[in-house]
Parts: structure tokens; sequence; C-alpha cells
């Protein structure tokens, strides 16, 4: 089944739609176990997730900067109004953004 974002999806959304329609590798917990030093390698480098099955249990192997990401990007878009001002930002051209920054 092919899901196709709307015509008003915004990037943001279109990433959300595309980690949710790729499949990850999957790997049985054995397999894992005995390779899971080489699979934290793979996934660290790669970036690509692996997805651990043993018997109807599954688990999730995440490089850290991933999950770190992850965390940040749930934390930002907690924040009422945060995901309206990411976009307003995306969409102002650089030539008006301010030079001198007032933090």
């Amino acid at each position: 089944m092919i899901i196709q974002p709307s015509a008003k999806a915004t990037c943001l959304d279109k990433l959300t739609l595309l980690t949710y329609c790729t499949s990850m590798p999957t790997i049985p917990a054995s397999k894992a176990k005995a390779n899971l030093r080489k699979l934290m390698g793979q996934t660290a480098r790669s970036h690509e997730p692996i997805v651990i099955t043993s018997e109807g249990m599954n688990a999730v192997l995440l490089a850290e900067e991933d999950w770190r990401a992850i965390q940040e990007t749930v934390y930002l878009l907690s924040i009422p109004g945060m995901r309206q001002s990411i976009r307003k930002g995306l969409a102002t051209p650089i030539a008006k953004c301010a030079e001198d920054l007032r933090w």
C-alpha cells in the first residue's frame, strides 16, 4: 500500500510519513546477541535503526545520537507554538533574518 502525503503537507509532515512508511531491517534476538557490537557500529554509522525480535516482543536498536535527536525534537514540539515558530522561521528569507542575535 502506498500512502501519499496531502498537497498541503509540510516537509516535516512528509518526513514523519516517510519514517512510518520505511521498513527497518529485522533480526532475531539470538543473532543480535551474537553480533551486538557489529550491529551497534552499523547502526551508529548508518543511522538506520534495526528491529530486534523475539517471540512476539520487539525492540529497536538505535544510535545514541539519533535517540538524542528524537528526544530533542519531541521536547521542542511539546512547547506550545514551537512548531508554528519553526515553520515561520523556515519560511523567512535569509535576507530578512537578524545578523545580531540578542540572546
